[in-house]
């Protein structure tokens, strides 16, 4: 994992890696079948103070796991089953590394647990959406993060061997919650029954053998002289559940092409320029440029080319660079450059192609970069201004932000418009399972049919207001002072209540899986994570390893 070449090389984080640079899996393909092995390097932490050991992990474990099972999707589309496991002797993983969140900062914690919740996510988004199944092959004891990661998968297979057991063993050893969506899959997905539950996640040994797939713990189990037959029996048996093509040919995904000063981010799609003083990041996308290759092998030709695909990208290196490090930026601006009717003309492309892989993963990697956007912690700001494309799959990211400001030119020929299209009504669905403008009208019939009744219409700031797609409509003469005011504003408030009031608003409606997987990390686990139960000076996480034993306040919060 490499430090970006700017100022600040030894505090930042590079999300982009490549199979040549793993230090903790491997990946190998056969056929329809992928298998991700772990075998991390215990010397291999992304920033010292910590050993890896029994495969434990950290952030660039995960970004190399992401990374892997995005090649999965664009390079290998004939897979239609990974199978996770081990190369370590009675060990699948152990979890997050103890230490490292020992001597981590609260933020860091934090965004550390949001990415490996993204990432987890993302196996079971796969699934759902784009039928890439996934299979534990848990061949050792798999305790704390290591269990999350298995929970993603459609499927766990435990070895039987006495020793081996899944456990969630954060609340009794370490004062803290499980980070990645622990406590709701084994509630939601799994259906553990809530005692039961309740004995699982207070127990450090964990719960193995029949015990563990009696309680719904795991999926099935194997003794060890049959594990390996029983791997391959399941895993041929989930990918004949699969949608892909095991026939389909891959693209090749080379690295991001962009420069990273101290003050910039400049990508081929997307370029974001940040004004410390302000404590602001302004993210510009620009739209499609002349016609799209509109047939599956043209678009395949353009392979990693493909404009929607290339955007996508680099968008979400922008969204995670400046997630992790740039923590005193706290509002961003997003704005877009091109022709809306360009978009559409995207989106038409999109629509007549998508059933071809390649498509298909390029909307999935679309609809999981607009969902970092949702549950980024900063306030998100769209400004709709002359030369401005926001139409279709462009008008999402409008749609994912806290305000959308509209410049009104009503005489002007070049008067900025927006306009919805299929795109909007579905196919890039928030973590409620809504498309954001369900999520915008709370569902209501009425609003909704209005906008679609103008679906495809180049709508501009006065006609946008009226339907409701737009916050404020500002003419030229008072748009300065309206956004500048509200920037204004917006910096001088509680970044601390700002977060917790912009996931409260953003998330309104129904709740999934997804949303309570983030809204207890945000609620749940910030909180205990910060308190001297967990983080003082004899608090667990501190304390664990050393011999000490926690002291806790008694006190019931």
């Amino acid at each position: 994992m490499n430090a970006l070449n700017d100022v600040n090389t030894a505090l930042r984080v590079d999300y982009q890696t490549n199979p040549e640079q793993y230090q903790h899996w491997s990946l190998k393909v056969e056929g329809n079948v992928a298998t991700l092995t772990a075998d991390f390097n215990e010397d291999g932490g992304l920033r010292p103070g910590y050993k890896l050991k029994l495969n434990s992990y950290d952030l660039g474990v995960d970004i190399e796991l992401y990374d892997a099972v995005n090649r999965i999707r664009f390079e290998h589309p004939q897979v239609q089953v990974v199978v996770v496991t081990s190369a370590k002797d009675r060990i699948f993983c152990s979890g997050a590394n103890i230490f490292m969140l020992g001597v981590s900062s609260h933020a860091w914690k934090v965004n550390f647990c949001k990415f490996t919740n993204e990432t987890r996510n993302g196996l079971e988004d796969s699934s759902t959406h784009d039928g890439l199944k996934f299979l534990a092959a848990v061949n050792g004891a798999c305790a704390g993060g290591g269990y999350e990661l298995a929970l993603a998968c459609d499927e766990i297979l435990l070895i039987d061997d006495r020793s081996s057991a899944v456990s969630l063993p954060e609340v009794p050893l370490l004062g803290v919650l499980p980070g990645t969506g622990g406590l709701t899959r084994v509630t939601d997905k799994r259906h553990v029954r809530h005692d039961l539950a309740d004995i699982f996640c207070t127990v450090t040994e964990g719960i193995r053998g029949q015990k563990a797939k009696d309680w719904r713990l795991v999926d099935d189990i194997a003794k060890p002289a049959k594990f390996a037959d029983a791997v391959t029996e399941k895993a041929a048996a989930l990918a004949a559940k699969s949608t892909r093509d095991a026939a389909a040919k891959g693209i090749r995904i080379t690295a991001l092409k962009r420069e990273i000063t101290e003050n910039r981010r400049v990508y081929n799609t997307v370029t974001v320029d940040i004004d410390r003083a302000k404590r602001l990041a302004t993210f510009t996308v620009k739209g499609p440029q002349g016609a799209l290759p509109d047939t599956p092998e043209a678009i395949h030709a353009a392979g990693e080319n493909f404009y929607p695909l290339a955007m996508a990208r680099d968008l979400e290196d922008a969204i995670l660079n400046m997630r992790t490090n740039e923590l005193d930026i706290g509002t961003w601006l997003i704005k877009t450059e091109g022709d809306p009717k360009a978009v559409l003309a995207m989106d038409a492309v999109l629509a007549a192609n998508k059933d071809f892989w390649l498509v298909r993963e390029t909307i999935g990697l679309l609809r999981r970069t607009f969902s970092r956007l949702d549950v980024s912690s900063r306030s998100l700001f769209a400004l709709i201004e002359k030369g401005s494309c926001f139409a279709g799959t462009m008008l999402e990211l409008a749609l994912t932000c806290d305000r959308i400001y509209h410049l009104a030119l009503p005489d002007d020929a070049d008067a900025p418009c927006i306009a919805t299209g299929e795109a909007n009504h579905g196919w890039y669905p928030m973590a409620t399972e809504q498309s954001r403008l369900q999520r915008r009208f709370y569902e209501e019939a009425e609003p909704l049919a209005a906008v679609q009744a103008k679906q495809g219409e180049l709508l501009d700031a006065d006609a946008a207001f009226a339907l409701g797609l737009v916050t404020m409509n500002p003419d030229d003469i008072d748009w300065e002072d309206e956004v500048r005011i509200a920037l204004e504003e917006r910096a001088a408030m509680s970044p601390d209540a700002l977060t917790g009031m912009e996931a409260n608003l953003r998330f309104n409606g129904k709740e999934t899986m997804f949303t309570r997987v983030f809204g207890r990390l945000s609620a749940w686990q910030n909180w205990i994570f910060q308190r001297p139960n967990a983080v003082g000076e004899k608090g667990s996480l501190k304390v664990y390893g050393k011999g000490d034993k926690a002291v806790y306040d008694w006190n019931r919060v």
